[in-house]
This record gives C-alpha cells, structure tokens and sequence, in this order.
C-alpha cells in the first residue's frame, strides 16, 4: 500500500497562488498530480520522473510548477495565477509509465498511474 499525504489546499481568489504537498513514504520513478474537478473525471495535471524531468497538462503550462525534495521525501506543486476552473480535489500520485525521446531523457506523461492519496480541496473563487 503506497502511503501519500497530501495537504496545502483552501480557497483563494482568482490570480492567486497556492503550494501543494504531497509526504511519500517510497522513492518512485514517477510521481504526479491529478485533479477531479466536480462531476468531471479525473486528470492528469502535471507529472516528475525522477531525474526531474516534467510533463504538464495544458492548461498547467506556465502557471504551475511541480517539484520534490527527495531528501524530505515531499512532493510539491506550486500553482499561480489560479483560475476559478482549477478548482476541484488534487490528488498526488504513483505509477505512470516512462516514456524516453532518447536514453538520456525521459518522462513520465500523465497517464497510466495507479496509487493515489485521499486528495486536497482547492476552491478558486472569481
């Protein structure tokens, strides 16, 4: 059972910023952040492999940035410019699968992940 705690979630106004946490108890090549906005599946917003390279959603790109401190063992996601469609409950998570342009770089893409965390609110008024 993959242990992931996620926290930093609440209300803010539109434009504004919030820091996303995610405390991992194993080390895994891939780890993301998924959103489930209301009555709407969930997706991927944004994924790390574990050399540091980043897949975004698009409309992730240029807002949020997603990061870890491996010796904390915390994953993190670090989202500016909110708007009010970014509300929903994000999730932090394990699995995907990597995917290499060439053997020095890979990603991890936003799909195919498997074990999640009991999520964090997030509800972006305008």
């Amino acid at each position: 059972q993959v242990q992931l705690a996620e926290s930093g979630g609440g209300s803010v106004q539109a434009g504004g910023s919030l820091r996303l946490s995610c405390e991992y108890m194993e080390r895994r090549t891939c780890m993301g952040w998924f959103r489930q906005a209301p009555g709407k599946a969930r997706e991927g917003i944004a994924s790390i492999e574990s050399t540091g390279n980043t897949d975004y959603a698009e409309s992730a790109k240029g807002r949020f940035t997603i990061s870890k401190d491996s010796a904390k063992q915390i994953l993190y996601l670090q989202m500016n410019g909110l708007k009010p469609e970014d509300t929903g409950t994000y999730y932090c998570a394990v699995g995907g699968t990597l995917r290499c342009a060439s053997p020095e770089y890979c990603t991890c893409g936003l799909t195919d992940f498997q074990s999640w965390g009991q999520g964090t609110r997030v509800t972006v008024s305008s």
